[in-house]
This record gives structure tokens, C-alpha cells and sequence, in this order.
């Protein structure tokens, strides 16, 4: 944060957005659109991207190529109850951009979004300016002025949304943020970095095929080649080659194999992962391997691609930290396991493989001073009163790669791990997105103001959106009234999303038996 002198070239506007991934673009089409319902006129609105809007726009959707969307998770008989879709009743703003997208079910075409919001910025008159570095942010007592770019340039403005993973904006005007998972105590632990990656000429009916081949030879207690791919993958570990061939197997004893949906695969097994790690000659294990070709997570996509969210690198805080930093670049030791999986993939029948230009950062470290900092035990209570909810979002308290040292802490406080088998369903609002002490700044990413476990379900795309939907009307409130961000209430745009017919249904529950034990594990972990 500076209080210098301003450059000669400066450009003013109302709304800046810092990043560009998905929330932070709804949250600015939001805003324009609310501003033009008041005012019959367009805000000066500002996209700054530290990636390159040539290769797309779109954070780590677009030039992650992240497909596989993690979609809302809401108990059959609610759904039944309410006659709602099988992923509930999303927020409006995500709807548009899912289905302007063609998102039928699940897989999103990195291409076709980047389309998308590059003509809703085009409809909304936003400019977009990529390749950016902040030099520094410029006060105006708690306020931000404005940002002082690498490039000696300046942009002003009287609204601030910054969506980046690691709140680089909010940091940079000095905002406090815990490190990792400090929130737990854990300031060193991090989630794991995936480098998305798509297959060409891996037919679905192949790749069937190939991992009923894998399983019926790793089921085979006699077959010496799947004793040795086996133990390979366990790192030598008795204990851990059991699990691997037990999760092999379903409940029932049957072969698990992929499920296979409108527009995605979920791999069940860790079959392929196992014959990947077997020739790779490394442990399906992040802390001694540092890379671990998981179950994965795909996408069927058009010309035969397949899209792979299943490698992980492990991370802690400073290195997450510093790729997000570094645009999201994957580093030279990432790029040669890439290396691996090409070639693997071409000798099981890929005719081509390639990865994604950016990682997708799943989690960067979370805010101080929210207005109002939300907590996993709130999210089990339901979230936000009904009366004040912008909408509904469920999901796992799920890190897929673990957290470093939470296990182990928490067996030592005696935290009985059921309190998080069930999804919370809870009510979205926006006042952990707001900053107490910088009123004209909101963060709207996995780096909210999220405490514990929330910061599970706050990494999702689909929940942001909701609430950035929420602070793109309030920024826009803002600017047409004349107040700041953090003076708008989550009543307030709620009565304005009913208003004009956007309103999603709202259904939060309240796990009332677990809540209480939730929070006192919190609580006692929290810094």
C-alpha cells in the first residue's frame, strides 16, 4: 500500500475487478447490469488479469482448462421435496453462463467458456487489460484509490472486487491473511496443485477396457506382475498395498469400475493409478513421491478428447503462494512428470496429450477481517438466516489430497471424523466476502473469509459464483448510491434479486446433532 504520487497515465473507473476467474467476471457483470437497472447507464468497469487474455479468459476454468465442474450436492428427498433439479437450484448468473456455455451435465468446454465471458465482459462494456503486475495499491485513507501497475500505469476506481486464489490485491493493500491452513494451526499445509490435461484418440470404449484389464490382473492374489505393480505403488508398505487392493473391490465384492455419465467419468478405483505408478516406479503417495496420479475426475469433450483432472503436486503454503504469484505456471519438476504421462498415455493408446498452460491452485491461504468470517460448523447449521439468503449450495468438507498434520491433530483432540460424512446444505450470503477494515474491497474466492473447514465447500466455483452474484449486485448498489461494499446487507440484495425474478429457492438445513462438536473442534484449532 503507497500513498504516492499518481503517474501521468491514469484511467478511472467504477469497478475494478482483480483476476479473472469466473466469480470475480459474473461479480463484474452482475454489478454492471445492476447499475444499468438503476441508472439507464453503463459503470466504467475494469478487468485486470495477471494471465494472458490471448491464450483465454477465464482463470483457472479457461487457461487451467479445469472441466470437470464440482456441482452443487443436495439430499434426494430435499430434491424431491422441492421438485428440484439434480443440482438444486443454482444461482442465476451461473445458470446463464452454464448453459451459454452448452454445459449439459458436468463437463464444461474450456473453449467454449472462454467464448462466453469474453462476450458478457463485450455486452457489459468492460475493458480488459491482461499481462499486469501490481506495483502497488494506492490509499485514500481505509479505501483503495486506486492500482499502480509494473507498467507505469495507474487505474482508479471506487469499488474493488479481487477473486485471485490468494487475495493478491487485498495483500498488497495490506490486509492481513493466514498462511496455508493456518486457520487449523497449520500455517505450512497446503491442498495439492493439479495440471489438468486432455487425451486425443483414447475412445471411451478403450478405456473401459483397459481398466477392466487392470483389475481383473491386480484381483488376481496369484498373478506375480500384479503382486510387484502393487507393491510398487504402496512404496514397499504392507499395510497401504491391502488398502490399495481392497479399494479395488466394492462393498458387495464386485469390481470397481468407472462410472460413466452424460458427460464425465468418475474413476472408482485406483486401478489405473496403480499401473501408471507401477511403470512410473514411484508410491501413489504425495508427501514421499511429491506427484501422484489420482482416481480422476473427466470430462468427455468434443473430437474426441478426454479431459484428466487427476495429477496432483504437493504443495505447502509458500510454494502455493508463489505459483499463484507466478500466474499459475507449472514449474520445470511438474512439467517433466507431465513428461511421464504423455508417454505412458500414448503406450495404453492415446494419440496425443496435452496439458493445460496453467495449474489449477485449489487453495491459497484465507483472509483476516471479513465483515463477517464464516466457519464450517455455520455451514452445517445451514449458513445465513433464510430471511437474508442469496441462494443454497451444498458440498463435501472434501480436500481430495488431505491437509497435512489435520489427521493427526485431530486424533489427538479425540475428533470423531463422522461429524463430516454429510454434505452441509447451506445458505449462501456475502459478508465473508467483505473487508471490515477496507469498506470498498471484496474478495470473492477459495481466499474469503473462510475459517476451518468451511474453507472446503469455499473453494468451489459454483459457490462463489452465488456469492459473487451477491457482490456484483451490492457493487453495483454502491455505485449508484454512492456508499461502499461492505455498508450493503445481504437483506438488501436479496430483496433486489426477488425483485427482478433471480432469486434462487432456498433450502439450508441445519445438522443440528453435529453442529455443537464441529465447532468446538474449530474453535480449539483455530489460530
Amino acid at each position: 500500500m503507497s500513498q504516492v504520487s499518481i503517474p501521468s497515465t491514469v484511467r478511472t473507473y467504477d469497478i475494478i475487478c482483480f483476476g479473472d476467474e469466473v466469480p470475480g467476471i459474473l461479480a463484474l457483470v452482475c454489478a454492471v447490469r445492476e447499475y444499468y437497472r438503476q441508472k439507464n447507464q453503463y459503470p466504467r468497469t475494469l478487468l485486470l488479469s495477471k494471465g494472458n487474455s490471448k491464450v483465454g479468459i477465464g482463470g483457472h476454468l479457461v487457461r487451467g482448462r479445469l472441466s470437470y465442474l464440482n456441482r452443487c450436492i443436495v439430499p434426494p428427498a430435499i430434491r424431491q421435496s422441492l421438485d428440484l433439479e439434480m443440482f438444486g437450484d443454482p444461482p442465476a448468473i451461473y445458470q446463464e453462463f452454464l448453459q451459454r456455455a452448452g454445459v449439459e451435465h458436468i463437463a464444461l468446454d474450456p473453449d467454449k467458456a472462454g467464448a462466453v465471458l469474453r462476450e458478457m465482459l463485450y455486452e457489459a462494456r468492460v475493458d480488459i487489460e491482461s499481462n499486469i503486475e501490481i506495483e502497488s495499491a494506492i490509499a485514500s485513507g481505509k479505501k483503495i484509490q486506486g492500482i499502480k501497475l509494473t507498467k507505469d500505469e495507474t487505474c482508479l476506481g471506487k469499488q474493488f472486487i479481487d477473486c485471485t486464489v490468494n487475495a493478491e490485491l487485498a495483500l498488497s493493500f495490506g490486509v492481513k491473511k493466514l498462511k496455508g491452513f493456518q486457520t487449523f494451526g497449520l500455517p505450512d499445509s497446503e491442498l495439492a496443485v493439479t495440471l489438468v490435461f486432455e487425451t486425443y484418440g483414447l475412445s471411451l470404449e478403450k478405456l473401459q477396457n483397459l481398466e477392466l484389464d487392470y483389475l481383473q490382473l491386480l484381483t488376481n492374489p496369484v498373478d506375480p506382475e500384479a503382486r510387484k505393480w502393487i507393491d510398487i505403488a504402496a512404496g514397499g508398505s504392507a499395510a497401504i498395498a491391502k488398502q490399495l487392493r481392497e479399494d479395488l473391490l466394492d462393498e458387495d465384492g464386485n469390481l470397481k469400475t468407472m462410472i460413466v455419465g452424460k458427460d464425465y467419468i468418475d474413476i472408482r478405483s485406483r486401478a489405473i493409478s496403480i499401473a501408471y505408478h507401477a511403470v512410473r516406479g514411484t508410491p501413489i503417495d504425495l508427501e514421499s513421491g511429491g506427484a501422484v496420479f489420482d482416481k480422476g475426475k473427466i470430462t468427455i469433450l468434443s473430437k474426441g478428447r478426454l479431459s484428466w483432472n487427476a495429477l496432483l503436486y504437493k504443495v505447502n503454503a509458500d510454494q502455493a503462494e508463489g505459483l499463484a504469484r507466478a500466474k499459475a505456471k507449472p514449474t520445470l519438476e511438474m512439467l517433466n512428470e507431465m513428461l511421464f504421462v504423455r508417454k505412458w498415455f500414448e503406450s495404453i493408446g492415446a494419440s496425443e496429450v496435452k496439458h493445460a498452460p496453467e495449474l489449477y491452485i485449489r487453495h491459497a491461504g484465507n483472509i483476516l477481517g471479513a465483515v463477517k468470517p464464516l466457519c464450517g460448523y455455520e455451514m452445517l447449521a445451514g449458513g445465513v438466516p433464510e430471511r437474508e439468503a442469496l441462494g443454497t449450495f451444498g458440498y463435501h468438507f472434501n480436500t481430495r489430497s488431505g491437509i497435512e498434520g489435520l489427521d493427526l491433530k485431530a486424533t489427538e483432540k479425540g475428533f470423531d471424523r463422522s461429524v463430516l460424512e454429510n454434505p452441509p446444505l447451506f445458505n449462501i450470503g456475502i459478508q465473508h466476502a467483505f473487508i471490515k477494515d477496507v469498506p470498498n474491497l471484496a474478495v470473492v474466492s477459495p481466499a474469503s473469509g473462510f475459517i476451518g473447514y468451511a474453507c472446503l465447500p469455499g473453494r468451489i466455483v459454483e459457490f462463489n459464483c452465488g456469492v459473487a452474484q451477491g457482490v456484483g449486485i451490492a457493487a453495483g448498489i454502491a455505485i449508484a448510491q454512492q456508499r461502499n461494499l461492505a455498508e450493503i446487507s445481504n437483506l438488501e440484495v436479496r430483496n433486489l434479486l426477488a425483485q427482478t425474478g433471480r432469486l434462487s429457492q432456498i433450502y439450508g438445513i441445519s445438522n443440528t446433532e453435529k453442529v455443537e462438536e464441529l465447532e468446538d473442534f474449530e474453535l480449539e484449532m483455530a489460530v
